[in-house]
């Protein structure tokens, strides 16, 4: 009689209690029989595939409100999470992946209109710890990167991050050796200071100095790559309105006016051109300090010539518009206090 007739599906309450009953055998125990051991893993994938039909849907069926709802009641009821990245390095990349889909998925589920999740990782921020950049595996670290991207959905994961000392570890990761590492580091990166608006503006406005002292390395970096996602997540803060009050004091420093115009001048045109994007808010600051004015009067034949020829491949009436406005604003300067002693020692780019 056996085989004749299918197991009863588990019900969601059901999966997240044999998960927590597998996830013990993922670690090496000489206690336990490698067969045994092998045996639970090869359960735990299957559990973990039932969990994502749960929340996706199957090919002949959407994914219904109250079985998602319980499962995520449970999974995040105990401390699952914890366990199951504790067990991630230990799982097949395949099985990863989809750990990655389901835990992507509950981080976004709302019961009741409660984000459950978030609630959690209040209680429980130092789970992120453990999400941080520091592996040398890069596939186990995108699997990180991902989760935790997922996390950062959710403010009180991003405010945790920035006021702790993690944030500086994403200066020396963004420039990993390994391009997996640096890439998957940057979109976390970006994420942190991009989402949550007024936790961003916080943080920046609170750690000015030594953040952007360590940012500035990011645009002077040898390696294009790190310069370009560095200069183009730089006009994507300062041109956040959220941001005011710190572009206006990025603004007024001429050590940071002179990288942007060395960017200006990069081999790599998209550089060049998020470079643009935030040069332009130097010129149209109305309270520029007299030594950025007069470097601008310094080089001002320069960059307007430089500006004539600068043009995108694809026409851009806002562009065009921009760059005009910056002609304008360099062509009508006027010294401000006592002029450099000579030109060369205001001379900054070579157009």
């Amino acid at each position: 009689m056996k085989g004749l007739f299918k197991s009863k599906p588990r019900t969601p309450v059901e999966l997240v209690h044999h998960l927590r009953n597998l996830l013990p055998y993922t670690a090496p125990n000489p206690d336990v029989r490698q067969s045994k051991r092998r045996e639970k893993i090869s359960e735990l994938r299957k559990v973990i595939l039932e969990m994502r039909t749960v929340l996706y849907g199957s090919d002949r069926s959407e994914p219904a409100e109250e079985p998602c709802a319980k499962l995520t009641q449970e999974f995040f009821r105990e401390d699952t999470l914890r366990k199951l990245l504790a067990s991630l390095p230990n799982l097949d990349p395949g099985t990863r992946q989809d750990v990655t889909h389901v835990l992507a998925n509950l981080q976004r589920q709302r019961p009741n209109g409660r984000c459950i999740a978030s609630e959690y990782l209040e209680h429980n921020t130092d789970v992120l710890d453990m999400l941080l950049p520091g592996t040398d595996d890069s596939e186990l670290a995108l699997s990180y990167g991902a989760i935790l991207r997922e996390c950062i959905r959710h403010q009180v994961s991003a405010k945790y991050i920035l006021e702790s000392d993690h944030i500086k570890k994403f200066f020396k990761f963004i420039q990993d050796p390994s391009f997996d590492i640096a890439s998957d580091a940057a979109s976390t990166f970006r994420e942190l200071l991009t989402r949550h608006k007024s936790t961003v503006a916080e943080f920046l406005s609170k750690n000015y100095d030594w953040f952007f002292q360590e940012y500035n390395s990011l645009l002077q970096s040898p390696n294009y790559i790190t310069r370009r996602n560095a200069v183009k997540l730089l006009g994507a803060m300062l041109l956040d309105r959220s941001n005011t009050s710190v572009m206006v004091r990025y603004v007024c420093s001429l050590d940071n006016m002179r990288i942007l115009m060395n960017l200006l001048r990069d081999s790599n045109k998209t550089i060049q051109v998020e470079a643009f994007h935030v040069f332009k808010l130097f010129p149209a600051n109305q309270k520029k300090p007299p030594e950025i004015v007069n470097v601008l009067i310094a080089n001002r034949s320069k960059l307007i010539r430089f500006f004539s020829d600068f043009s995108l491949e694809k026409a851009d009436a806002q562009f065009e518009s921009d760059k005009a406005e910056v002609v304008k604003e360099i062509a009508t300067l006027e010294l401000k206090g006592l002029p450099c002693s000579t030109l060369k020692q205001c001379e900054e780019i070579s157009c």
